[in-house]
Formats: C-alpha cells, sequence, structure tokens
C-alpha cells in the first residue's frame, strides 16, 4: 500500500515542480555552478560536498531549486518520500511558509500519516536551528562545510570569555 502512496507523490511532485517554480522562483535565478564544477571546489567546502551529493544520489541540478538540496545537506534528511516531507516541516519550523510548503505539508500528513512523529521532531528541528530557508548558498559554496553546518545548526551564539 506504500508504494500507491509513493507513486501518488511522485505523480504530484512531477506535475507541481515546474508550477513552483515558475510561480514561486520567478525572480530567483539558475545557480553559475554545474555537478562537475562543484566536484572542483576544495575538498572540505560546501561545494564540494554538494557535488558529492549529486554523485553519490545520481541527481543533477534542477534550475532554480539549487538550495533545496542544500537544504539536505545541512539537515541530514535524506531524499526519501518522508524525509522529502521532515524536511518541509523543519523550513515551517524555520519560518518559511508559502502555499507550495503548505500543501506538501497536508500531503504528506495525509498520505504518509504514519510518520507524524518525524515530521513533528523536524518542525522542532528547524524552530531550533538559526534561520536559512532564504539565504542563497551559492554565496557560501567555498566555505568550509563543517563550519556553515554548525553556524544553521546552533541558533544560539556561543560567546566565549
Amino acid at each position: 500500500m506504500k508504494k500507491i502512496r509513493i507513486k501518488f507523490l511522485l505523480f504530484v511532485y512531477d506535475k507541481t515542480q515546474k508550477l513552483y517554480r515558475k510561480y514561486f522562483k520567478k525572480k530567483k535565478r539558475q545557480w553559475q555552478f554545474n555537478e562537475r564544477q562543484l566536484l572542483e571546489f576544495q575538498e572540505d567546502s560546501l561545494g564540494r560536498k554538494l557535488g558529492e551529493f549529486y554523485k553519490r544520489h545520481g541527481f543533477t541540478m534542477i534550475p532554480k531549486m539549487e538550495n533545496h538540496d542544500v537544504h539536505h545537506l545541512l539537515t541530514d534528511f535524506g531524499t526519501n518520500f518522508e524525509d522529502e516531507i521532515a524536511m518541509q516541516f523543519l523550513l515551517l519550523g524555520n519560518g518559511k511558509a508559502n502555499a507550495h510548503l503548505l500543501a506538501a505539508i497536508g500531503l504528506g500528513i495525509a498520505i504518509l500519516p504514519e510518520y507524524y512523529k518525524m515530521y513533528i521532531s523536524a518542525y522542532k528541528k528547524g524552530r531550533d536551528m538559526r534561520t536559512f530557508y532564504h539565504v542563497d548558498f551559492e554565496e557560501l559554496l567555498w566555505q568550509n562545510y563543517e563550519h556553515v553546518k554548525d553556524f544553521f545548526r546552533n541558533k544560539e551564539i556561543q560567546v566565549f570569555y
């Protein structure tokens, strides 16, 4: 039964993804890098980790959706549907709210309700992170991956005396 629900979600995603980019990302531009160029970044950089993510999963970059893939790296969520929906909950907790995100959350709860606890946990995780949903990560591709990840994961600023 779960396979049928996942097929339905794939169908919905396939039909709405282009519309989402057209109407919600119309002011955003495509990144200037491709998957191969990302693999040429310094080994410990965010750009290199993103290139390795694409290579590991056999993905290609979707124009105007590159930040979404960085979100996977920052949050440690996978690319299966329950993780994708959990990441939407995390983004809601992080402050992002738009019709597409709310529709994904509603559909996620309706189609995969057995992951409800995971979704709530993700929402809380997003609430506890530094706001990142609006960041243009293309500007940070040269930065050390672990430093970027730690910065956004720690909402509270640590002060050492």
